[in-house]
């Protein structure tokens, strides 16, 4: 009940501060992400993460059966129904086919990769191609680092592809996050559609000792409102795994073992 001596004025201006305050409730309500895009970015996540231990398991294979040097200088690999395939070779002089010098195989789900070699190598222009363009592309303009990075690429709607550089893991049971990019390419991998910076600086989460108990992990966004994809790979790529809490914008969000993120607001 207002006060009885509050003048006609005054009511007004009470009633609209409320109505500002409902306004804002709502338009904080009709920001919050959906289910949908939450999905989204744990399937991306999930998909990089999967890319990324691929990447690793392929190359101990590779090294296995010694290749010979000077053939390759750059990875790609493509999820099939089969299986992942990642193939190790180059651009050629002109940059119009990705030479194919070695090609692994993933046996089954395992983490077994059968290697084969090709003498000439095989010439590539559809998939290889396009992501190796793609990947110059985004280290031309990622520019250079102090430290070593790793690059993966994922494809994306309209045949364009998503690039990632990320910092590479570089100690044993230390994971870094942070000043990663993921680049929106065209088809053809020659053309930059969109530059998203996800992270700003790196975080190095290190492996908890014998006596210490680790039950989730927490960060802060500075540059988006969101979950990042890198932060699902956080987690699916660090042991013990754990979840991992992201405060972003005016939420909370939490990054389950499996990936799936779900959101609640921040305390007040």
């Amino acid at each position: 009940m207002f006060p009885s001596h509050m003048s006609r004025r005054g009511l007004a201006y009470v009633l609209a501060a409320a109505g500002l305050l409902f306004v804002a409730a709502e338009a904080t309500a009709s920001n919050k992400p959906s289910d949908e895009e939450l999905a989204s970015i744990t399937a991306r996540g999930v998909l990089l993460a999967e890319y990324d231990t691929t990447a690793w398991q392929a190359t101990d294979a590779l090294k296995a059966v010694r290749p010979v040097e000077g053939r390759m200088g750059r990875y790609i690999a493509r999820k099939t129904e089969a299986g992942w395939v990642v193939d190790f070779g180059r651009l050629n002089e002109s940059g119009d086919k990705f030479l194919v010098a070695y090609e692994t195989v993933q046996v089954g789900s395992s983490a077994r990769f059968e290697v084969r070699g090709f003498d000439p190598t095989r010439e590539d222009t559809g998939w290889n191609l396009a992501a190796a363009e793609g990947i110059e592309t985004a280290m031309r303009d990622f520019g250079g680092a102090s430290r070593l990075y790793n690059v993966a690429v994922l494809p994306a709607e309209h045949e364009s592809m998503y690039v990632y550089l990320y910092p590479a893991q570089v100690k044993a049971g230390v994971y870094p996050l942070g000043a990663d990019v993921r680049y929106h390419v065209s088809p053809d991998g020659k053309r930059i559609l969109e530059k998203r910076p996800m992270h700003k600086n790196i975080i190095e989460y290190g492996q908890p000792g014998p006596q210490d108990t680790v039950s989730s992990g927490y960060h802060t966004h500075a540059l988006s409102d969101l979950p990042e994809d890198t932060d699902v790979l956080l987690v699916l790529a660090r042991k013990p795994r754990v979840p991992e809490f992201v405060g972003a914008g005016a939420y909370i969000f939490t990054i389950d073992v499996n990936g799936k993120i779900t959101v609640a607001d921040r305390p007040r």
